[in-house]
């Protein structure tokens, strides 16, 4: 059997993966100096991880020097939209919903990888899953899984935006997919309902606008008046500049993904969780993202709502 773009593809689609594309491994000099700017401006807030390994970031042949392709995957998550929100609870992000995303995508393209290697043994790759100094939405945009919208997530025409991004560097050379089209147009109803006005300009979040920001990677003991005053629903995460998109009113569909599925926590008890000890949110949350926040934050995030 030989190794071909097409038979990947397919083998993908069977693993349930919604979108798979190639491009070529180089980072262009504009995204690079757009993200050093970012960086430079502060937008990035506290997260200090997004400055490390800037040289392997800029130059994948700095994470792996055989890197000859990059084949990009989209899963979708969409579980469903929220349900009216009950008095006394907090909304949870829809990618954090279910299952660490993280392990479950990253099986699924282990899954995939080694597949791969059972019809070409000199293949050889490098999995990332969110997880590493690799610029996942410029390769997506690059190879044509969809196009970056305003509020700087990438869209993709068949499904929206509701998408968790994986890429696989290869030593194997595969032909590039070309890109799409920004079809956003004159749209920023993204830019306009964003509660906090984090997003400043077309495709521009300022970290330390953004309600996600606040309630999942801010280790601060209070969340500041500015962002909870305006913040009357999100215990984790924050969906709306993703639920307003008309891409996602019109296409989004609900994931095949099992894992990513668990109505239980499209919202939580506000009370419950301020009550809760360390050992019943590490048993309750132990396969989720939401662990991320930490039992700490998750009850500052929960305290801030029940006094908005």
């Amino acid at each position: 059997m030989n190794l071909d773009k097409l038979i990947i593809q397919q083998k993908a689609k069977e693993l349930g993966i919604s979108e798979i594309k190639f491009t070529t491994p180089f980072v262009d000099v504009q995204t690079i100096q757009n993200y050093e700017i970012w960086l430079n401006k502060g937008f990035a807030a506290e997260m200090e991880y997004l400055k490390n390994n800037f040289e392997k970031r800029a130059n994948p042949l700095n994470l792996m020097p055989e890197v000859k392709s990059v084949i990009v995957c989209a899963l979708n998550y969409f579980p469903g939209k929220h349900q009216e929100l009950q008095k006394g609870y907090g909304k949870i992000s829809k990618y954090a919903q279910g299952e660490d995303y993280h392990d479950v995508f990253k099986n699924i393209l282990k899954e995939l990888t080694g597949w791969i290697k059972t019809i070409e043994p000199n293949f050889e790759y490098y999995i990332s899953v969110d997880s590493s100094a690799v610029f996942e939405k410029y390769f997506a945009e690059k190879s044509g899984i969809g196009w970056q919208g305003k509020n700087g997530i990438i869209i993709n025409p068949e499904i929206g935006s509701f998408i968790f991004l994986g890429v696989v560097f290869s030593n194997i050379e595969f032909e590039a997919d070309s890109t799409l089209p920004d079809l956003c147009g004159t749209c920023v109803k993204c830019l306009e309902q964003c509660p906090t006005q984090a997003i400043i300009q077309p495709k521009v979040i300022d970290a330390n606008k953004c309600i996600s920001y606040w309630t999942i990677e801010s280790k601060a003991a209070k969340i500041p008046v500015e962002i909870s005053e305006k913040n009357t629903e999100w215990l984790y995460g924050c969906d709306v500049c993703q639920d307003v998109c008309p891409w996602n009113e019109k296409n989004a569909k609900i994931t095949k993904i099992r894992s990513f599925l668990n109505p239980e926590n499209f919202a939580l008890e506000l009370e419950t969780l301020m009550q809760m000890e360390q050992e019943e949110f590490s048993r309750k949350f132990a396969k989720s993202a939401i662990k991320r926040a930490k039992l700490t934050g998750l009850k500052r995030n929960a305290e801030g709502l029940v006094k908005s």
